[in-house]
C-alpha cells in the first residue's frame, strides 16, 4: 500500500511483496524512541537527560525518513498509487490534524485554537511532508545527482526566515535530503550494515556521540534538531544554518547507520508491531499532550526526578507499544487505511480484459 508504506507504519517491500522484518523491527524501535523523547519534553531536563534527548533527536526522525524514502522508490504517480497516497496520507492528515486541534481546544481549555489544514499541529507535520516528498519522487529519480540537489535545497531553507509555516515547509525542505537519500539506497547498502565490523564500530560511535551530546547539552539549542526554523529565527548568525545543515546531516547519517546495524534482520516478538507504527505515531501525542494539558506533570513533581523520568520513559514505551498492536491497527484502519474505491474512477488498466 503506497500510502501507509511510506509512513511510520510502513514495512512492505518497495515492490509490494512480503513485509521485510528488518524494516518492521527498525520502525518499531524508532517509534519507541519517538514516544520516549516526547515524554522527556514534559519534564525539566537535567544535563544528562538533555544529552540523551540530543542523541535520540539527531537520528530518530532522519532514520524514519530514510526508510520512507527507500520504500518510495517504486512510486511513479500511477493512478493506483495516487489513490493510495490520498487514502494513506491525506485522509489521516486531515483527521488527526482536526482531532489534535479539537483536543487542544477542549482539554487545554483554548476554545479559540484554530483548525488549519495548512499549519500542521504537533505530529501531523510528518504526513504533510511525506505527501510532498512522495509526489516529487519521480522528479528526484530522474536527476543525475539527486542528493546534491536536495542538499542545495535544504541549505537555503535553513537561512531563509520567510519560508513560512504553510505545511511546515521549513521541515519539509530541511529534512528532504534524508528522503532523497533513501530513494538512492539499494538493498545491499542495508546488508552492508550488518557486517560484524560495522556493528562493532557502531558501539564506540554511539558512546562518542553521547559524550559529545553531554558536552553540547549546555551549549546547543534544541531547535536545531527540529528543523522547523531558520538560523536567524533560532537567534544565530545566518551562516550557522549552512554549517549546521551539513554537520547535522553527517551526524544523523552516521548514527542512523549505527542504529540500523543493530536492528535484527530476523522476525522477533516486536516485528508484528512494525506494521502498526503509524497508529503509535499518530496516537501517542494524545497521551503526552494530555499529560501536559491536564497538569499531571506539574502536580506530580516527583516525575521531574531521575526515578520519575525513568518511570515516564517506561510508561511511554509501553503505551506506544500497545498502540502498535494489531487490534489497534484494525480499529483505526477506517482512518489510517480507508477504502476509498467509491470516490475514484476505476483505472482502465485495472479492468479485466474480455476474451
Amino acid at each position: 500500500m503506497p500510502g501507509p508504506a511510506s509512513t511510520p507504519g510502513a514495512g512492505s517491500s518497495p515492490a509490494g511483496g512480503a513485509r521485510d522484518a528488518f524494516f518492521d523491527n527498525a520502525k518499531y524501535l524508532l517509534i519507541v524512541l519517538v514516544a520516549v523523547a516526547h515524554a522527556w519534553e514534559l519534564v525539566e531536563s537535567s544535563r544528562a537527560t538533555k544529552a540523551l534527548y540530543i542523541l535520540v533527536y539527531t537520528f530518530h526522525m532522519p532514520a524514519f525518513i530514510i526508510i520512507s524514502g527507500y520504500l518510495s522508490r517504486s512510486f511513479a504517480a500511477r493512478p493506483r498509487q495516487i489513490r493510495r497516497l490520498i487514502s494513506g496520507i491525506v485522509v489521516p492528515y486531515v483527521v488527526f490534524e482536526t482531532a489534535y486541534s479539537l483536543f487542544r481546544r477542549y482539554v487545554a481549555d483554548e476554545p479559540g485554537f484554530a483548525i488549519s489544514l495548512l499549519d500542521p499541529f504537533l505530529l501531523t507535520w510528518f504526513l504533510a511532508a511525506l505527501f510532498i516528498w512522495r509526489l516529487t519522487t519521480p522528479l528526484w529519480l530522474q536527476l543525475r545527482h539527486p542528493l546534491a540537489v536536495a542538499l542545495a535545497v535544504a541549505v537555503p531553507a535553513s537561512v531563509t526566515p520567510g519560508v513560512g509555516e504553510d505545511l511546515n515547509l521549513q521541515r519539509v525542505l530541511q529534512f528532504l535530503p534524508f528522503f532523497v537519500l533513501g530513494l538512492c539506497l539499494k538493498p545491499e547498502h542495508f546488508r552492508l550494515l550488518h557486517r560484524r565490523a560495522i556493528r562493532m564500530l557502531a558501539i564506540p560511535l554511539f558512546a562518542g556521540a553521547l559524550a559529545f551530546a553531554y558536552w553540547a547539552a549546555t551549549r546547543m539549542r534544541n531547535e536545531w534538531f527540529f528543523r522547523r526554523s531558520s538560523a536567524q529565527e533560532i537567534g544565530e548568525p545566518w551562516w550557522t544554518g549552512v554549517v549546521m545543515t551539513f554537520a547535522l546531516f553527517g551526524c544523523s547519517l552516521l548514527l542512523t547507520a549505527a542504529f540500523l546495524a543493530w536492528v535484527p534482520r530476523r522476525r522477533t516478538w516486536f516485528t508484528v508491531l512494525g506494521a502498526g507504527t503509524i497508529c503509535g505515531y499518530l496516537l501517542h501525542g494524545f497521551l503526552t499532550k494530555g499529560a501536559k494539558y491536564s497538569g499531571l506533570i506539574d502536580t506530580h513533581t516527583w516525575l521531574h526526578d531521575p526515578a520519575g523520568k525513568i518511570v515516564l520513559s517506561v510508561v511511554a514505551a509501553v503505551a506506544v507499544t500497545l498502540m502498535c498492536t494489531p487490534p489497534v491497527r484494525r480499529l483505526l484502519r477506517p482512518v489510517t487505511e480507508p477504502d476509498l474505491s467509491w470516490a475514484f474512477r476505476r483505472d482502465p488498466a485495472e479492468r479485466p480484459h474480455k476474451g
